[in-house]
């Protein structure tokens, strides 16, 4: 086993496409369509980024850029009439969008900037998508891989993005990408040598549309897989899921006993042996999950089975995923700011225990509110409702729990301490983007965990 070394930052030979010689165009300035344009600039690019936006932080990015010789267009609603070669689009570039029309118009090819990144790695990628518990299971691979001796980077949606790691790839011996179905969208020959499908549950159909839609996403990550690489699904979808990549290796997960990789009370079995988890923060049904996707996919990657247990028993929760911020007067105070859909809401719940007051909203992207109701029934005390999808939530869970529309957090906190016992936890699950009344789900879980420490000592 080697000896964890550090990956380097000096930039190594970057990978050149075949080009015609036309520019290629970046929609977005956001931190995706920057790194594109500054590797598309190593490769000795043409380069057009185009931003509907003009805020100062964008017109900073957009002056150092144009130092490298990249024609920024801000603030900007058509697309100019120039004959690309090619688009690379961010991540937040709906399909539908008057731009990705005009390019489907022109015959302009499209690709997500994830994509682009990744067919300039020179190491091999461990792409981990799913509806919810991506960055934790990133964050856990990551951690067993380096502990193994392999030189590792994270990258992808949980940032930087994957064209930011794509010049020094050649200093790494992994790359763990998270990847959403927003950036799944316009991949077409995306390749990871090892992909992993945590979950599958309704989230983005704002966007989606409908579950087929969304489902469909998901599946572009293996479906350009072959001899050689690896798939890792949840084992109700390993039967099916495996038609899309027949030559690679299909490994599954889950609780049942036809899994490869098994989740039990305190332990992963798998064929060669049991791991111990008993007492982490991974000993539950829910989270164990996680646990057992990451001792496959680590395995698929070459990792000792044995250094799975000891990382498990090491990691902490990343930031808004489920944190105590508080234990006041018999009171749990638990952010978990980052279950921004209901999936992800209902799992929290359930790792809760009972007696939970759950303070849940914001913006709402999915319908059937009612999914939740069996968690809500056996689980919650009382929800305190806030943001934007309050009273559609009020409506929805009416006669399920008793509901108080809120309105804002610091009302929700305010409320939910004035009912609580001791043995109680207020949890901030949303259920909803954060968009509506904060600029991130990190600054709503940082709002909360600063009332939750003033509002628990005013009693």
């Amino acid at each position: 086993m080697r000896a964890p070394l550090p990956a380097s930052d000096e930039p190594g030979p970057v990978a050149k496409s075949r080009t015609s010689g036309k520019p290629v165009l970046v929609l977005g300035l956001g931190s995706s369509g920057d790194a594109a344009a500054r590797l598309l600039v190593r490769q000795g690019r043409s380069v057009v980024v185009v931003d509907s936006s003009r805020t100062r932080r964008l017109r900073e990015k957009a002056e150092a850029l144009a130092g490298m010789g990249v024609q920024v267009l801000l603030g900007r609603r058509a697309l100019p009439k120039t004959d690309f070669e090619t688009a690379v689009v961010s991540p937040g570039i709906r399909p539908d969008s008057p731009w990705m029309k005009d390019l489907a118009a022109r015959n302009v090819p499209v690709m997500s900037e994830f994509e682009f990144g990744a067919e300039n790695c020179v190491c091999p990628l461990l792409a981990v998508t799913g509806s919810n518990g991506k960055s934790t299971l990133v964050a856990l691979c990551a951690d067993i891989l380096a502990a193994a001796g392999f030189r590792v980077r994270t990258a992808g949606n949980c940032e930087p993005p994957v064209s930011a790691i794509a010049p020094v790839s050649n200093a790494l011996d992994w790359i763990v990408a998270e990847v959403s179905s927003f950036q799944l969208e316009t991949a077409r020959a995306f390749r990871p040598r090892v992909g992993v499908l945590i979950n599958l549950n309704p989230n983005h159909l704002d966007r989606h549309g409908t579950m087929a839609a969304y489902e469909k996403c998901k599946k572009t990550l293996f479906a350009g897989m072959g001899f050689g690489d690896t798939a890792i699904v949840p084992e109700r979808l390993a039967a099916k899921w495996r038609r899309l990549a027949p030559e690679a290796r299909w490994v599954c997960f889950g609780t049942g006993k036809g899994a490869d990789f098994r989740f039990a009370p305190g332990r992963i079995e798998f064929k060669d042996g049991v791991l111990d988890i008993s007492g982490s923060w991974f000993d539950n049904p829910v989270m164990g999950l996680t646990a057992a996707a990451a001792a496959a996919a680590t395995a698929a990657c070459g990792a000792p089975a044995s250094l799975v247990a000891e990382r498990v028993r090491a990691f902490r929760p990343l930031p808004h995923r489920f944190n105590v911020v508080a234990q006041i007067r018999g009171v749990r105070f638990i952010d978990d700011s980052k279950a921004t859909n209901l999936a992800a809401m209902e799992s929290a719940v359930a790792m809760a225990g009972r007696n939970v007051l759950l303070i849940a909203g914001g913006l709402l992207k999915e319908s059937g509110l009612g999914r939740v109701a069996r968690a809500l029934r056996q689980r919650v005390r009382r929800a305190y409702l806030i943001g934007s999808g309050a009273r559609k939530l009020a409506k929805a869970w009416r006669g399920m729990v008793p509901c108080s529309v809120c309105g804002v957090l610091e009302r929700a906190v305010r409320e939910a301490w004035r009912d609580a016992r001791p043995g109680d936890t207020i949890l901030l699950s949303p259920g909803g983007a954060s968009f509506d009344q904060f600029g991130s789900f990190e600054e709503r879980g940082e709002m909360f965990r600063r009332l939750a420490l003033k509002t628990g000592g005013a009693r």
